[in-house]
């Protein structure tokens, strides 16, 4: 039975883990079993739900404690603030998940924790968690553990027995930076941990190889978490850690978290009125490019532009830099030049490679796979490009980038340019 006094550790301790956004769904799959409660249907494993600032929260996302022995300036639960400090019993945290379970509130668990007394001591409660919850309540749905750097690799080959995925976050990627916010931590303490369940996610696949039902070891693989804004680092130094990252065969997701004002005395913070979200979402398309439309980081960001453009996505702000890569033939073209057009999506880039064995194919049939023509047509060449246009449709090498660009801004982005551009002035009262 939940008391009220749980269910206000409850709150302070669901509050406290809000800012870490590196959950999503796992593509892991439990299914159900005689004697279990419960199973990670159809590949997604956790419902999704969004808190009042926007931030998707997943599963049950608590902390055990937000107690911390650390001090680092970017955190909440940095153990100088001034805050409501709540502890879960290990007990208190398995009844909470198993209830809220049975209710339909939730269809996993994300456990995070402050580091209490010393790493070892706050992991092995993390673990005793889990383990209870798989092997004493026969919980068989989707867990995602935070694993606490520092800690001994026997307690991280245990947890990992029993989580789905787990994760370290990096906070921020240049090591001297993040000794300027965090001087307690560096690098290390959190790569060690990282090359721990990396190595034992190889051994678990060598092993399973061999024995078909041996268990399975953090099976949806890693994941972890970088801070944009809080520290001078372009873009460039981001994607480059993440591509780093991505080299890593555990390696499922790198998240990008724009940074809250949420220690705004510390002198070593940026003074920002709201969190970078543009940034992040360009961070967000970025990665993505990394990850599926074979993208690498030096052409995505150089020297001469080591931020990405706010104003234009990824993919479109490449192509308006590089026009002697267009146009592209739809119905010649391999299907990695067809991922570079803007417009194009892995899907639509895939169909088109499929469709046009068979015909040649015209304005009308990319429309009808989803090509985004409003971008495309800039870009490629097929069939016919004019019959449903008034006029024959003028490619990026005819207009030039940069009469281009205008044309391909929405107008939400040119407001939001003319207003940072128009002059404010502060008129204050008893002024003449």
């Amino acid at each position: 039975m939940l008391t009220e006094k749980t269910m206000e550790k409850l709150r302070i301790l669901a509050e406290s883990a809000k800012y870490d956004v590196s959950c999503s769904s796992s593509g892991t799959v439990r299914s159900g079993r005689q004697g279990m409660v419960g199973n990670t249907v159809g590949g997604v494993g956790i419902c999704h739900s969004f808190a009042d600032d926007g931030r998707c929260i997943s599963l049950l996302k608590v902390m055990l404690t937000n107690f911390c022995m650390y001090d680092c300036a970017y955190c909440i639960n940095r153990r100088s603030n001034d805050i409501k400090r709540a502890t879960l019993s290990v007990t208190e945290l398995e009844e909470i998940t198993m209830e809220f379970y049975r209710r339909n509130y939730i269809e996993g668990l994300f456990l995070s924790s402050g580091v209490v007394r010393n790493p070892d001591y706050t992991m092995e409660r993390l673990t005793a968690i889990v383990r209870d919850l798989r092997t004493l309540h026969r919980f068989n749905g989707y867990i995602h553990l935070k694993s606490i750097p520092g800690a001994s690799r026997e307690l991280l080959n245990e947890a990992g027995r029993y989580a789905d995925r787990m994760s370290v976050n990096i906070e921020i990627p240049r090591e001297e930076s993040l000794k300027l916010l965090a001087p307690e931590k560096d690098h290390q303490s959190v790569f060690q941990p990282m090359r721990l369940i990396q190595q034992g996610v190889l051994e678990n696949k060598e092993e399973r190889k061999h024995f078909r039902y041996a268990p399975r070891f953090v099976p949806a693989g890693q994941s972890t978490q970088m801070i944009v804004g809080a520290t001078k680092e372009t873009d460039r130094d981001i994607l480059t850690m993440s591509s780093m990252l991505y080299g890593q065969p555990s390696m499922r997701r790198v998240y990008y978290s724009g940074y809250v004002s949420v220690n705004t005395y510390d002198s070593r913070l940026p003074i920002l009125k709201q969190p970078p979200l543009v940034r992040e979402n360009r961070l967000y398309q970025a990665d993505w490019l990394l990850r599926f439309y074979h993208f690498k980081v030096e052409e995505i960001v150089d020297e001469e532009h080591a931020n990405l453009d706010l104003g234009l996505d990824p993919k479109l702000a490449w192509a308006l830099r590089h026009p002697e890569a267009f146009p592209v033939d739809i119905n010649t073209a391999e299907y990695e030049q067809l991922l570079r057009v803007p417009g194009l999506g892995t899907k639509s880039a895939w169909l088109i490679v499929n469709s046009r064995r068979f015909n040649r194919l015209t304005s009308y049939d990319l429309k009808k796979m989803g090509v985004v023509m409003k971008k495309a047509k800039y870009f490629i060449t097929c069939n016919e490009l004019t019959s449903q246009f008034s006029q024959p449709i003028v490619g990026i090498n005819e207009l030039r980038p940069e009469r281009l660009r205008p044309l391909l801004v929405s107008k939400s982005e040119q407001r939001r340019a003319a207003e940072e551009l128009q002059l404010k002035l502060d008129f204050k009262e008893g002024c003449d």
